[in-house]
């Protein structure tokens, strides 16, 4: 056995000093390879950052309650005299003033105008009533002032401000024939509320004729404990048909949705382009094994075994991918990580967020690398094992 380790040990080595007589054909695999993990991660690392800005949104002791089997606030509908029937609901925290902590709330779209591209997109208005800001946690105003009821004005999430023009303090925003003055700027601390705008829940309600409904309602309960008893209570009145969920769980959700398709799009792609990964390094191992005939033959001749030219060679593929994983997780962390762009959320409606590079996610890439690596290697690592003595040591 120590004798078998000894040849593998000694034929890995001369592959390894071999690679710099093919340093071209080499770097071309490595480059190749690294372009795959590349791509792998920055999708990963967007799938990551999203839903890493929507889970950390959400809180386990406030409710989000929609019209019954609606995905999201775009679709949901809550009547005024479903509000009222919902603010008798068992487990809402109250108030100094003894009144329920219940935001009813319009969840509309306005137009924006990307920096990157100067193209438009759809953008989150809220309307909000007194309770609205409150109930939110970790919610500051950074710049200027909170608006004003019954005014036409808008305070913003911080990152629009960084992805979209016009929303500037001061500015003048016009959407249809309604002209807006951004008075505020405010930091939800990452959250997915700072690629939201907001405004005075009866203003928006009058400019977009929904007088008498609204979206969503936030309720703040009194524990994580209560949502249970507020559950029950809606799903047994037959007035409401309306659906309860924690914050944290209704943000899972959504980030789920977006998350996942973009996971869906980053393998396939990155498969596809393994493949063509894969040709290059079956090419270099193919013509490193070509190269080393007369090694391999000598060696063979002299008493190494097979089996060690061909653990030899699969190292050699598995080093070049190695180097190519870890080069294209570097260059992903380099130039990705930390990134901020906006993309589609389950709303329809644009989300800010920063690409996240994991130390899992990176484990990933360099797995694929590898697998690239070893399959690529194998077949010519089949043909170093059973090379014939003399036809090697005529080539």
């Amino acid at each position: 056995m120590r004798s078998l380790l000894l040849q593998v040990a000694a034929v890995t080595m001369i592959n390894i000093k071999s690679i710099p007589r093919r340093f071209w054909l080499s770097l071309s695999t490595v480059i190749s390879i690294a372009l795959v993990v590349v791509v792998l991660l920055a999708f990963l690392a967007m799938a990551n950052g999203f839903k890493r800005t929507l889970s950390g949104t959400g809180s386990e002791d406030i409710a989000v309650v929609l019209r019954g089997g609606s995905r999201s606030e775009i679709n949901s509908v809550v009547l005024r005299d479903q509000v009222r029937l919902v603010e008798e609901a068992p487990g809402i925290a109250r108030g100094p003033d003894g009144k329920p902590l219940v935001s009813a709330e319009l969840y509309l779209t306005i137009d924006g105008v990307k920096r990157s591209s100067g193209t438009k997109a759809n953008l989150p208005l809220r309307g909000l009533g007194p309770e609205g800001a409150a109930i939110r946690k970790d919610i500051r105003l950074i710049e200027g002032r909170m608006f004003s009821p019954g005014s036409n004005e808008l305070v913003v999430g911080k990152a629009i401000l960084s992805q979209f023009q016009g929303f500037e303090l001061g500015s003048t925003v016009v959407s249809g024939s309604t002209r807006w003055t951004v008075v505020g700027v405010f930091d939800a601390d990452g959250s997915v509320f700072d690629s939201e705008i907001w405004a005075d829940l009866a203003v928006v309600q009058s400019l977009f004729k929904r007088l008498n409904s609204f979206q969503t309602l936030r309720l703040r309960l009194e524990s994580p404990a209560a949502l249970a008893a507020l559950k029950s209570y809606v799903e047994n009145d037959p007035r409401l048909k309306l659906d309860a969920k924690s914050e944290a769980a209704y943000y899972a959700d959504q980030s789920s949705l977006t998350s996942d398709l973009i996971q869906k799009l980053g393998w396939p792609l990155a498969i596809a382009m393994a493949l063509g990964a894969l040709a290059g390094a079956l090419n270099t191992m193919y013509s490193s094994v070509a190269a080393r005939a007369s090694e391999i033959a000598t060696l063979r001749a002299i008493g190494f075994g097979g089996f060690s030219a061909f653990v030899g060679t699969i190292v050699e593929s598995l080093i070049l991918a190695a180097i190519g994983g870890l080069i294209g997780a570097l260059v992903t962390f380099l130039f990705f990580d930390g990134l901020t762009t906006s993309t589609l959320g389950a709303s329809f409606t644009q989300v800010v967020f920063s690409f996240r590079l994991s130390p899992a996610l990176i484990v990933q890439g360099v797995l694929l690398a590898l697998v690239v690596g070893a399959i690529g290697g194998l077949f010519p690592a089949l043909r170093a094992a059973r090379m014939p003595i003399v036809a090697g040591l005529s080539e």
